[in-house]
């Protein structure tokens, strides 16, 4: 695990990633609540707030608009990804950028990657991410895993309740710690509690909750505030800032919780 004292993408060890891929994840679906979010310099602009740490972009937004903001907030590339608009028999996401191009050509600060561990496809990702893991240690940038169990590994395990179940997100944190991620990104186990049980899994690796679909400002704010006291170090977060009205306003309550 690289010493990560020095990346741009931490604040006091902890770190708030405005995560903006969701136009290829998701598709146009995800911009509907707040229309002005379909333009990428909305969101850019939102990201020289303060309280960012980071913005995690695919490569064609960083190719089009990232120098013009580069000055005020690092780059996190995501490399791999995949539309919702196929049919998949599972879950894979190809790479789409190779890190050589991510940190010489755009810029990056740090490397994102999203790994399915249940897939029928999950060995092949794991060679995937060995050569972006290891590439990335040569540049010297921090590596975020996107831990998120899915596929025909977890649907038909009985022993697990869903992609949500506290055993299967300690699963895939694991993973991250033991695949050589710096940062692994899971989603919200419920609770401080359970988010402490997934804590005990993940050694000297930082864990940021994903922020997921948008939900009232207190729930969100209380969820962050139960991360950071588990000991958790932030949260990677799209619709929960791009979708309000007023993400400024939601950046500096995030602010106090994550940094103060």
């Amino acid at each position: 695990m690289m010493n990560t004292s020095n990346s741009p993408i931490f604040r006091d060890g902890n770190l708030l990633i405005l995560a903006y891929d969701h136009g290829l994840e998701h598709g146009p679906v995800d911009f509907e609540p707040n229309p002005a979010s379909a333009d990428p310099r909305n969101v850019f602009e939102v990201a020289s707030h303060d309280a960012v740490t980071a913005l995690a972009v695919h490569k064609g937004l960083a190719e089009t608009y990232y120098s013009d903001y580069e000055d005020d907030v690092p780059l996190l590339l995501k490399i791999n990804g995949n539309s919702s608009l196929a049919e998949r028999d599972d879950y894979y996401s190809p790479k789409q950028c190779t890190v050589k191009y991510a940190v010489e050509e755009l810029g990056a600060d740090a490397i994102g990657y999203t790994m399915y561990a249940g897939s029928k496809y999950e060995d092949k990702m794991w060679e995937d991410f060995r050569e972006v893991q290891e590439e990335a240690r040569k540049y010297d940038v921090p590596v975020v895993m996107w831990a998120y169990p899915r596929g025909q590994g977890i649907e038909n395990n009985p022993d697990y309740d869903g992609q949500t179940d506290t055993d299967v997100i300690s699963y895939a944190a694991r993973l991250g710690l033991e695949l050589g991620a710096d940062v692994v990104k899971c989603k919200y186990p419920g609770s401080k509690e359970e988010t402490e049980k997934v804590l005990r899994n993940t050694g000297e690796m930082k864990f940021v909750m994903s922020g997921g679909s948008k939900r009232s400002d207190e729930a969100f704010l209380n969820d962050v505030a139960a991360t950071i006291d588990a000991g958790g170090n932030g949260l990677a977060v799209g619709r929960n800032i791009f979708q309000r009205e007023d993400p400024e306003g939601v950046l500096d309550k995030l602010e106090e919780v994550i940094y103060e």
